[in-house]
């Protein structure tokens, strides 16, 4: 594994690539309109300059805009922090489940936190758009490649990837009826159609896998490099292994069947096979820290046999108040030690005791979890960040106790890790024959020293350990939804505000299920009449 990053392209490619796209909010494909930006023509003139446009797309995930950490975004309309890409989906993924919660009362945040949102809710449509806005750039981009005399086969195979990876967070999040826009659609030539009339229907979802398929396939002439020929935090094979897994996984979420043919099964279970046949466990610790902390700092950069991928930062050189300096500022304040934190702290996302039980009166050293006498596990006041559990699991230092840029983060995101494949492995194996050997659980609980009886290998404490290993990492609202266990409780007791901006003991068992996709904001369906809004709302 290269565990070199992405770093070099990153920081040119904010000032040089992004030069030939401009700001938009309600606008699915954009060009230059202002005579002083330069075009296509005046950027792209060497293949380095096309390696920039494609950092551009990385870059995409982890920043805001030109700049940074304001001043000239991305997106028009919308505080340029709080519609970062990944602050926006990792909310999404997080704030309405048993894992997170927050307590700041901006307009649309509560909603996040309660399942309550509506099609109005500008958090969700700054999500939205910052989606489809990375679509569009990885289109432009492709469009430019096609147009190029050079041989640029590897970059756009990697724009294809990073257009699919948005695009299954644009059917996860919002179903098949998100605009349907390829290289294919000329720019601003009519509104587009959505890639089907149901939200339910399975256009996209095949678009996406055929994408994948097609770029992991060598005989094709635009494909992924293999996993030792990638830097820390490209997208490679193993990427695009566990993409396919996440998508044939999820299958029956998407496509809103409780039965589904096996082969979908079949192909989940052949993909993650081959991501696992690729990366390992990281399972020393590592200078201060146990294996299992050091995914989390500033140096998780060496641990490129486990993370698959990452969205990276570098402090000064990524400014941006999302992303990771979000993820950690948020996590910290009232009475914990912000010097430990590594960021002075802003007080607004903490856990819940329903995060909590899973460590209840046991050793394990993923217990990133904080308890003093400011804080209070349960929460009576819903705006009172001093109630909760607050959570430490990712902090601005590296694994020698060395502090990080003083304003912004230096820890890259794990965006896919062996950990959550070895675990999705064993969930195929169960839901295809019923059982598995608990083989999966010895090993992770070897690594973080967890005593205790091994539980049996089923679908419920397959999703106990997903919260155990996983938490905070984006993942739990598509897990839940899996299990069937986000608007009902199939798998999970209801947890505290569920569905209500009020507490109650035990939470609501189960909530209207049209809050199992969000919505379409209503300034995208008012603007493209072709599109339908999504059931229930």
């Amino acid at each position: 594994m290269n565990l070199n990053s992405l770093k070099k392209y990153i920081a040119p490619a904010l000032i040089v690539a992004t030069t030939a796209f401009t700001s938009c909010l309600h606008q699915l494909d954009t060009v230059p309109v202002d005579p002083n930006v330069d075009t296509k023509d005046k950027v792209y003139q060497t293949i380095e300059d096309y390696n920039q446009g494609l950092a551009k797309l990385y870059a995409g995930y982890a920043v805001t805009g030109q700049e940074g950490p304001v001043g000239n975004g991305d997106l028009g309309g919308i505080d340029e922090g709080a519609s970062q890409y990944l602050r926006r989906y990792w909310e999404a993924q997080e704030l309405p489940t048993d894992e997170a919660i927050n307590c700041w009362n901006d307009p649309g945040q509560p909603d996040m936190s309660t399942m309550t949102w509506s099609p109005t809710n500008t958090l969700n449509e700054a999500l939205y758009y910052r989606v489809i806005y990375q679509i569009s750039l990885a289109n432009q981009f492709i469009r430019d490649c096609n147009a190029s005399d050079f041989d640029l086969s590897s970059q756009i195979a990697e724009a294809r990837f990073l257009r699919a990876y948005s695009y299954w967070h644009a059917l996860d999040l919002y179903g098949n009826g998100v605009p349907m826009v390829t290289e294919e659609n000329a720019v601003g030539a009519e509104l587009p159609m959505p890639w089907g009339q149901r939200h339910d229907g399975d256009e996209l979802f095949n678009y996406i896998s055929s994408e994948l398929e097609a770029i992991i396939d060598t005989d094709n002439e635009q494909h992924l490099v293999e996993t030792n020929e990638s830097l820390f935090g490209q997208a490679n094979v193993g990427v695009a292994y566990m993409l396919l897994t996440k998508l044939y996984l999820n299958a029956p979420v998407y496509l809103n069947a409780s039965v589904l043919p096996g082969d979908y099964l079949d192909k989940a279970e052949t993909y993650v096979e081959q991501v696992l046949n690729r990366y390992a466990l990281s399972l020393d610790s590592k200078n201060k820290v146990s294996a299992y902390q050091s995914l989390f700092l500033m140096d998780n950069y060496e641990e490129g046999n486990e993370v698959i991928f990452s969205i990276n930062y570098f402090g000064n050189q990524t400014r941006t108040w999302g992303g990771m300096t979000y993820l950690i500022n948020a996590a910290t304040g009232g009475g914990m030690d912000r010097d430990y934190m590594g960021l002075p702290g802003w007080g607004g996302n903490r856990s819940m005791t329903s995060l909590g039980k899973y460590f209840e009166n046991v050793s394990d050293d993923r217990d990133l979890l904080f308890y003093d006498n400011s804080h209070t596990p349960e929460i009576s006041n819903f705006y009172e960040f001093n109630e909760g559990v607050p959570v430490m699991k990712f902090r601005n230092f590296d694994s020698n106790g060395n502090k990080g840029d003083a304003s912004f983060a230096e820890v890259n995101y794990p965006v896919f890790r062996v950990a959550d494949a070895m675990l999705m492995q064993a969930e195929i194996k169960v839901r295809k024959y019923g059982t598995h050997d608990q083989g999966v659980f010895t090993r992770l609980w070897a690594r973080a020293n967890r005593q205790g009886q091994i539980p049996a290998m089923n679908l419920t404490n397959i999703l106990a350990e997903r919260a155990r290993e996983l938490y905070w990492e984006g993942h739990r609202r598509q897990d839940l939804r899996r299990f069937n266990s986000f608007t009902s409780s199939e798998h999970v007791t209801a947890w505290p505000y569920k569905g209500t901006n009020t507490s109650t003991p035990n939470g609501i068992n189960n909530v209207d299920v049209k809050y199992e996709l969000y919505p379409i904001p209503s300034s995208e369906t008012g603007a493209n009449p072709n599109l339908n809004q999504n059931p229930g709302y």
